[in-house]
């Protein structure tokens, strides 16, 4: 018995987590920040969640032209990527192109979700399923 408490503790607590960074994500999203993903599927999932700002396919496009565009048209830019090794690569060259344009950019909500969710799930297209999943198992 003392394991499933534990264990609804640590999901509850995952939850809290979740949903304090899904909040940040519509705060970007809110200030005017482009969120980058990587392909449809990603910006569904984004919408799914109550993300109503710009998001950008990184798919569609080079990391270089991306990266110049998103800071030449956004005040900010959350690089949200998948946590598989091409979501890593995507991630680490928009990251210096952003750099180097200096642009503001966050990466820290991709690698805040990465550590939460990583065993569970593998990318961003799967993040909506998930919170809704939390949600029924420890949501109030």
């Amino acid at each position: 018995m003392q394991d499933s408490r534990e264990f609804r503790k640590k999901g509850t607590y995952d939850l809290e987590a979740l949903e304090a960074l899904i909040r940040a994500l519509k705060e970007a999203s809110d200030r005017g920040a482009v969120i980058i993903v990587e392909g449809m599927r990603d910006a569904k999932a984004l919408r799914a969640l109550g993300v109503e700002g710009p998001v950008i396919m990184a798919s569609r496009r080079p990391a270089l032209d991306l990266a110049e565009g998103a800071a030449r048209s956004y005040s900010e830019v959350v690089i949200l990527t998948d946590w598989d090794e091409k979501g890593d690569e995507i991630a680490y060259n928009l990251k210096r192109h952003l750099k180097s344009t200096g642009a503001r950019f966050d990466v820290d909500i991709r690698g805040r979700l990465r550590s939460l969710v990583k065993k569970e799930i593998k990318d961003v297209e799967s993040l909506s399923r998930y919170v809704e999943k939390m949600r029924e198992n420890y949501g109030s």
